[in-house]
């Protein structure tokens, strides 16, 4: 028996227009916060949104179901190609290399709990504040669960800079995290 994944998967390999039209409301909104997260601002992971699905609808003929998810995951997969493609396109993740030399004080990372009653809407702006070099190799390590080695092969660089980076990541957003701690009570 074919799953409603499936059906709307075949549907708009077809070109129904309406399975195409379901496919956008169902996910549209889940693949935003992805872009969103990548690019850092709602404006361009709109652009970069419609360039996915530009993408998406392109190449759905050649999806194969692989399982309840593996639409979702396919279509991420794409999204985040695509963003990735936006911030190498803007020059922007040439950051990566030269936010490298400077070095982050210390700071103490909140506790799970203390983070668990930060609103998540704080979360992602925290995040998405990050610099671009950071918040990429941080989404894509810490949200995407790629490996260091694979993140190095996305992004030209090598797996000691990903690394690297993503301490500094982690290294800066618990400074953010601690100061709105600090500054809200919850």
């Amino acid at each position: 028996m074919k799953t409603g994944e499936q059906i709307l998967a075949e549907g708009c390999g077809r070109g129904d227009n309406a399975a195409r039209r379901e496919l956008y409301d169902r996910y549209a909104a889940l693949l935003l916060g992805l872009c969103q997260r990548y690019v850092g601002d709602r404006a361009t992971a709109e652009d970069v949104l419609h360039d996915a699905f530009l993408k998406i609808f392109g190449a759905i003929g050649r999806f194969r179901y692989r399982g309840e998810g593996s639409l979702r995951a396919w279509m991420e997969r794409i999204t985040v190609n695509t963003a990735l493609e936006h911030l190498r396109r803007e020059r922007r993740l040439g950051e990566v290399r030269l936010e490298e030399s400077r070095a982050l004080p210390a700071a103490a990372e909140p506790s799970d709990d203390e983070v668990a009653r930060i609103p998540r809407e704080v979360l992602l702006r925290l995040v998405g504040e990050l610099p671009d070099g950071y918040r990429t190799v941080f989404n894509l390590f810490c949200i995407e669960g790629y490996p260091h080695r694979e993140i190095a092969a996305m992004l030209g660089i090598n797996e000691k800079s990903s690394s690297s980076q993503l301490a500094r990541a982690r290294a800066l957003l618990a400074r953010k995290l601690r100061a709105w701690l600090d500054t809200h009570e919850l």
